[in-house]
């Protein structure tokens, strides 16, 4: 076990302190101590998961998700803070991210806080996204992109036809359809249904939000979404906005609103810094609890590296995690649409580990299936949004057979073997019967233990698994109906419930660690680049 001995946790916790009189000292002036101001949170490609910038992280720079989501949570409770304005400047990526945010609004406008939102142009995510806002308002020259909601397919098989090539793919589950871009030429009748049920799901939502956020009838917003585009000005007499305002009206507008309530608006990403993510005076005598949040995102792989989840990288952090005294509980926010199969099990195995000395709770982003949902299975929770990818509880795999191409090229490929199954994986033949048998048999093997580790880590019968399984893709929504998922919510609910499942009070502030640690550079840059701007305007004196 990781112990610290107490005259090095001391000092490091002198450390800390000495950091925050620092910071304090650099953000106060931005940050007023006494009387309203508003928050102003700009939102846009540059949002993600996590964010680097360390102790400077709030000069001029972005946040990330979480901290996002913290900051608005902490407007709420503060009564220093008397709105927000919420500026979005493009898409902002997955659905399950818009609805965090989006119940982040809703939060704060229970709390009695306005927020006004702002867009040069609105695509139809943002406006799900902008319709919890007090107040919506979109450049004169803008328009609203209402056009509902496309998921579309790229398939290949005619391409490879053409090419002479054969995706040979074997696949347990009859709608595990990942490989079907290699072998269609269009959507099965199984992915078809899939598709069709996510996105019924993603536009009742859709309907229900604008609806209510615009004050319109649920049946005028379907209607208004099948017209199309929308002028700023067709968009303000449909009640999509409340009206136009070029940026630099902006400001003069939001003070209109906030009736000399505020004097200020103060940038989110100093709000934040300077007092949301004050940990206040750390005692030196004892080590307060800590909470590691670890973003696991991308396809699952062996070996190390930055790219995607990498077991060894992954299995060392989960492993120092495991071994680390002050951690009393992990949330592993997780967006993966799977990978290899044993990198998975690896890694279900570590977590699994993980949560027999600590709570671990996953929090599923825009996409936890196959690979992905079988490592939430060894969470003592699952949190999902109602538009998570959940579930393709399922196994595909195969190999292209270029011998076709080769033939058309005029590339001749000759081999030597040992063993019946020497070229089972050799791109210059199709599979025989006897390989593809066996690798059915393995794949079934692989499938089985799937279904195990759901009907063990959501405590369902096997056969209650198999209902749900064979590759279908599921909303959280729906998942959680299912009881493939606890709850729905997104990384402050899971911070929650894993306060709640490692024993800490109301009133006990856990210290909250983000992983993988991201570099320092932005922020040391930022500050560097604002010292220089000081002594130039001081004349270098």
């Amino acid at each position: 076990m990781l112990t610290l001995s107490p005259v090095f946790g001391a000092l490091r916790r002198v450390g800390v302190n000495l950091r925050r009189g620092a910071r304090q000292a650099f953000f106060r002036p931005s940050v007023p101590r006494r009387g309203g101001f508003w928050l102003r949170l700009r939102l846009g490609p540059t949002l993600d998961e996590l964010h680097g910038g360390g102790l400077l992280r709030g000069l001029g720079g972005s946040l990330g998700l979480l901290e996002v989501l913290q900051t608005l949570g902490a407007a709420a409770q503060d009564p220093d803070v008397r709105g927000v304005l919420v500026e979005l400047e493009s898409e902002l990526g997955g659905w399950s991210r818009r609805q965090s945010l989006r119940r982040a609004l809703v939060e704060l406008r229970r709390a009695g806080k306005p927020v006004v939102a702002y867009a040069e142009t609105l695509e139809t995510g943002n406006l799900f996204l902008a319709s919890a806002a007090s107040k919506l308002w979109v450049a004169p020259g803008g328009c609203v992109h209402l056009t509902g909601l496309r998921v579309e397919g790229l398939f290949l098989r005619g391409l490879l036809d053409r090419l002479d090539v054969e995706a040979d793919v074997v696949r347990v589950g009859s709608h595990k359809s990942a490989a079907e871009s290699f072998t269609r030429a269009s959507m099965s009748p199984e992915q078809r249904e899939e598709l069709e049920r996510l996105l019924d799901d993603l536009f009742g939502e859709l309907v229900a939000a604008v609806a209510e956020g615009r004050g319109l009838a649920i049946e005028r917003v379907r209607e208004l979404i099948d017209e199309g585009l929308f002028s700023s000005k067709a968009a303000q007499a449909a009640g999509l906005v409340d009206g136009t305002l070029y940026p630099d009206e902006l400001e003069k507008a939001v003070k209109e609103v906030a009736a000399a309530e505020a004097e200020r608006l103060v940038e989110a990403p100093a709000y934040f810094t300077g007092r949301v993510a004050d940990r206040g005076w750390l005692p030196l005598l004892r080590e307060p609890p800590h909470v590691a949040y670890i973003v696991a995102r991308g396809a699952i792989r062996r070996g190390r590296g930055p790219r995607g989840i990498a077991t060894e990288t992954l299995r060392s952090l989960l492993l120092r995690v495991r071994e680390d005294d002050r951690v009393r509980g992990v949330v592993l926010r997780l967006d993966s649409p799977g990978g290899d199969a044993l990198a998975s099990d690896l890694l279900w195995r570590e977590l699994s580990l993980l949560s027999r000395k600590k709570p671990v709770v996953v929090s599923m982003g825009d996409v936890a299936a196959s690979g992905g949902y079988y490592l939430a299975m060894a969470a003592c929770s699952v949190l999902a949004e109602a538009g998570t990818l959940t579930g393709s509880i399922g196994v595909v795999g195969g190999k292209l057979n270029l011998s076709g191409l080769y033939q058309r090229l005029g590339v001749a490929r000759e081999a030597i073997e040992r063993g019946a199954r020497a070229g089972l994986f050799s791109e210059a033949r199709a599979f025989t019967p006897g390989e593809r048998s066996a690798l059915r048999t393995e794949m079934e093997s692989v499938y089985g233990t799937f279904v195990a580790r759901v009907a063990e880590g959501r405590k369902l019968a096997p056969e209650a698994v198999e209902r749900v399984a064979q590759g279908r893709i599921w909303s959280g929504a729906r998942a959680q109906g299912l009881g493939l998922v606890d709850s729905l919510g997104g990384p402050l609910e899971a911070l929650g419930e894993v306060a709640r499942r490692a024993g800490l009070g109301t009133g006990e502030r856990a210290l909250v660690d983000l992983y993988p640690r991201l570099p320092r550079l932005a922020g040391l840059r930022a500050f560097a680049s604002l010292v220089l701007e000081g002594w130039l305007d001081t004349g270098g004196r």
